[in-house]
């Protein structure tokens, strides 16, 4: 890829005056964000499931997001978003929701044992996706991009932009 910017290094990769978002990690981001979407809407579908809709199912079984709150903050979307996505799993007889003793506001979710078994083919499913997309990748280069998507996120912490 010919990128203008390439020369540059550290904070001042980028110029403003000469931005080209097709030189953009962001737009490089979204865009294997959106491949790997698309692969797993494909996949998905075997489990009567969309390629996001696997992730609160996830969340429940391994991560203990037992509320619509947890779920929705793990998964880094808004309380509405989460809780039409839990209605549509519901539907599909995938979860269930009961109040909570102590506190009758809180409702908890719970994953049915059709929806444990669902959870149980997920692994699978994602390693099958992610070693396609990484098919032409060398061991050590998953292991460098995996190390970069990590010091990349972790500078979201480190400072002001």
């Amino acid at each position: 890829m010919d990128n203008p910017q390439a020369q540059r290094t550290g904070a001042n990769f980028y110029d403003g005056r000469r931005f080209d978002s097709k030189c953009s990690v962001g737009y490089w981001i979204k865009q294997a964000y959106q491949a790997l979407q698309r692969s797993l809407d494909a996949r998905m579908h075997q489990l009567d499931l969309t390629g996001m809709q696997w992730g609160p199912l996830w969340l429940i079984a391994h991560r203990g997001a037992d509320t619509v709150a947890a779920c929705a903050r793990e998964a880094g979307i808004d309380a509405g978003a989460m809780t039409r996505m839990l209605d549509r799993l519901e539907a599909k007889g995938l979860l269930t929701r009961c109040r909570g003793t102590e506190d009758r506001r809180v409702v908890h979710l719970a994953l049915t044992e059709r929806g444990r078994e669902v959870v149980e083919q997920i692994p699978p499913i994602l390693a099958e996706v992610l070693n396609w997309h990484l098919r032409d990748f060398s061991a050590d280069e998953v292991l460098q991009l995996l190390d970069l998507l990590q010091r990349f996120t972790h500078n979201e912490h480190s400072g002001d932009a």
